[in-house]
């Protein structure tokens, strides 16, 4: 089973659940927020393998182009723009669709490739499989390092944790996910965000339960918004300074306060059976 940890913004408490899952349940880890992975920082452990990642960006030859533009009118992150004696290319704008290749009548355009990123595979201080990527500076696009990091995964059975938000990397993250955990703490800003995700697991068609963080008894508008919406809240992590104080420290929740394993257990539990 693929399971899916995203969330609506950052800082929501995402990472506190997919490590504190990876522990209790020893599964691979993949950690797809490539612009600030930090999944690694939780699990520890040792980096065993670093593999680049590539993409290509046009180049045109000037003696076979003949300045007609239907390059540039089809590309529409404007990557490739003819100008009135060359033809201009913005290699990092490129998305490597290959399209101005084919609309190309004259075979005018070839590649070239940059690294635009890095995955880490290693063990955890648990023995369990942790991967990351992670962006270069200054990049545009992520999703060929998540695609990468998912051809080259043979295990079946995988935590994600997702990219905060619903931007590409987010779809490109879920896609694979057989079921999702929607993390969220109870503020308007976080009950306004995750409604997002909400409509972006929807039009997905992928199933999805809520964890709430910082989660009290008072009135809580996340609660209620899961009551009128049908959502089912599949677990809740209190509101404690314990908590924070352990996370800032950059250990596991449910391996530094075993007083709080069992809301963890209880999370996975109801995620395992979605279906049965």
């Amino acid at each position: 089973m693929k399971i899916a940890v995203l969330s609506g913004k950052g800082g929501t408490g995402k990472t506190t659940v997919s490590s504190s899952l990876a522990f209790i349940s020893k599964m691979l880890l993949i950690d797809t927020d490539i612009e600030e992975p930090n999944s690694h920082i939780f699990l520890k452990g040792n980096v065993e393998d670093i593999k680049s990642v590539y993409t290509r960006f046009p180049e045109v030859n000037m003696e076979k182009c003949n300045l007609c533009g239907e390059c540039g009118e089809f590309c529409k992150f404007n990557a490739i723009i003819p100008a009135k004696k060359r033809v201009i290319v913005f290699g990092e704008a490129c998305h490597d669709c290959g399209g101005c290749e084919i609309v190309c009548k004259n075979g005018a355009i070839s590649w070239e490739k940059r690294e635009i990123g890095k995955i880490y595979t290693g063990k955890t201080h648990f023995n369990s499989i942790n991967k990351y990527g992670e962006l270069n500076i200054g990049e545009m696009s992520g999703v060929k390092i998540i695609k990468e990091i998912y051809k080259n995964t043979e295990e079946k059975d995988f935590l994600i944790d997702c990219p905060p938000g619903t931007a590409c990397t987010t779809v490109s993250a879920v896609e694979v996910a057989d079921f999702a955990i929607i993390v969220v703490e109870p503020s308007p800003f976080g009950l306004s965000d995750m409604k997002l995700v909400v409509q972006l697991l929807r039009d997905m068609k992928i199933p999805f339960g809520v964890v709430i963080n910082k989660f009290d008894e008072d009135e809580n508008i996340v609660k209620k918004y899961c009551d009128d919406e049908k959502i089912e809240i599949i677990g809740t992590i209190p509101f404690d300074r314990k908590i924070a104080e352990t996370y800032s420290k950059g250990e596991i929740i449910a391996e530094a306060l075993p007083e709080y394993r069992e809301n963890f257990e209880t999370i996975l539990k109801r995620v395992k059976s979605y279906g049965n």
